[in-house]
């Protein structure tokens, strides 16, 4: 079955590069979504298995982790697997600590990170 993926405030060439990354290991289809309020809406309209966002905005580089916390904190979409994209593990642990998988950075894009999605994505 093919899993949906939610992309969070990644520019379209960082998009462009996670999306090759999980369609080449998973059946998956990716959406994108730039800010709080579309990634919400998004979220209560569609069923997603995974969210991804990144630290930094590209709309407005606001704190990703904003949205993080946004999702887990509405009882509605809490259960939603969501990861941090970064490559600061003080970053990873401020996410995990709000409820988040932890996620990978973008210098990453190896075998240990579709391990660590494969229980989400598979």
């Amino acid at each position: 079955m093919t899993k949906r993926v939610l992309d969070v405030g990644n520019c379209g060439p960082d998009f462009a590069s996670i999306s090759r990354f999980l369609t080449s290991h998973f059946d998956c289809q990716l959406a994108q979504a730039h800010g709080l309020q579309d990634t919400l809406q998004m979220l209560r309209e569609n069923c997603f298995d995974l969210v991804l966002v990144n630290r930094k905005l590209d709309q407005d580089y606001s704190d990703g982790i904003e949205i993080i916390r946004a999702i887990k904190s509405d009882a509605e979409l809490r259960h939603t697997p969501t990861m941090l994209v970064t490559n600061y593990a003080e970053h990873q642990d401020a996410a995990v600590a709000l409820g988040a998988e932890r996620g990978f950075g973008k210098l990453e894009f190896d075998g240990g990170t579709a391990e660590r999605l494969k229980p989400i994505l598979s």
